[in-house]
């Protein structure tokens, strides 16, 4: 049988995610092959795919896949793009979309327990628990707090509702500062980060990485936080420079940070971090959840009906070197118009 397009699958999908993508092809009635490719075969699938859902954790050939010239639409499993954002895909007309949104609900949550974890100091009772010692020790609040999120996209956003229910006074900066809920007291843009740093006691980092992002909290930046600040990064680690949080954490700076990725990863056993007595380090699981395969292939389901229709894609990038949709083709903004 010929096959009009080849989808190649990289995200751990079981039989019944497999059924489910194959129904909505012959719902479209397209002749599509399906390719479970996995991580142990998708730089070769991906030479002969047109379309490719996934998130390759291993060395993909992107220059040969471009020139290659068969492969027409990225769908992202991940929300963050840098895993295939290299510059020749960004050089080509391959369609890119993400799947920003798609797991915030499971982010917001894990924003919730670092940063609740910090406040009530539990790194410290830990160690006061294995050492069997029964005293209390001060802790600081998460409602009415002051919290500016760096980043407003459908994770942001999402964090932001979450927050409003602590009674939060919630700040934000996004490249787009566009349609602050009534729930965010300032949606500023992102080159006013430094003032929104000046405001507030705990900073969420929720942003892509690219050339813009890269190393944005260095030593400078960390400086600007407020003293006993907190920093809890659920974005990508090459945002912050480590050697530079170190510091702001030896020097009583900061008031501790909340870590689900590193700049390298694994976090080497070396890294000066672990050894942080106000640090709480998770292995970048902030997307986990019983449910984030079924969420991830009905999401593709949709995208898929969309390009074999022709409308518009959820979440797709007009501008590549972004690393993010623009707000007009954001997933939260499509499904509620």
């Amino acid at each position: 049988m010929s096959y009009t397009a080849n989808i190649a699958i990289c995200y751990p999908v079981e039989a019944r995610h497999l059924q489910k993508i194959e129904k909505t092809l012959a719902e479209l009635q397209w002749d599509a092959r399906l390719i479970d490719a996995g991580q142990e075969r998708i730089a070769d699938a991906l030479l002969s795919a047109d379309i490719y859902c996934g998130h390759a954790k291993v060395p993909v050939p992107w220059d040969e896949v471009v020139r290659a010239g068969r492969l027409k639409w990225i769908q992202s499993s991940a929300a963050g793009m840098d895993h295939c954002l290299v510059p020749s895909v960004i050089e080509s007309p391959i369609v890119v979309s993400s799947a920003s949104g798609v797991l915030a609900d499971q982010v917001a949550d894990h924003t919730l327990a670092l940063t609740l974890g910090l406040l009530r100091s539990l790194p410290v009772y830990f160690r006061a628990q294995q050492a069997r010692e029964y005293v209390r020790r001060p802790t600081r609040d998460l409602h009415d707090a002051r919290v500016g999120i760096v980043g407003f996209g459908g994770n942001g956003r999402r964090l932001a509702e979450v927050l409003s229910a602590f009674r939060c006074e919630i700040w934000a900066t996004d490249c787009f500062p566009e349609d602050r809920p009534p729930h965010v007291r300032a949606l500023l843009a992102d080159d006013r980060l430094d003032e929104m740093l000046a405001e507030v006691d705990i900073v969420v980092l929720a942003a892509p990485l690219n050339d813009q992002t890269r190393g944005m909290f260095d030593a400078a930046r960390l400086a600007r936080m407020r003293p006993d600040a907190l920093l809890v990064n659920m974005a990508r680690g090459p945002l912050v420079v480590e050697s530079d949080l170190a510091d702001a954490l030896d020097s009583g700076h900061l008031g501790g940070a909340g870590l689900d990725v590193a700049e390298v990863e694994p976090l080497p056993p070396d890294s000066r971090l672990w050894d942080q007595p106000q640090t709480i380090i998770t292995p970048h699981v902030g997307g986990q959840r019983a449910s984030r395969i079924d969420d991830m292939t009905e999401f593709f389901c949709e995208n898929l009906k969309r390009y074999h229709t022709g409308r518009p894609l959820l979440n797709y990038l007009a501008d590549k070197r972004l690393g993010f949709p623009l707000p007009a083709d954001a997933a939260w903004r499509l499904r509620s118009a």
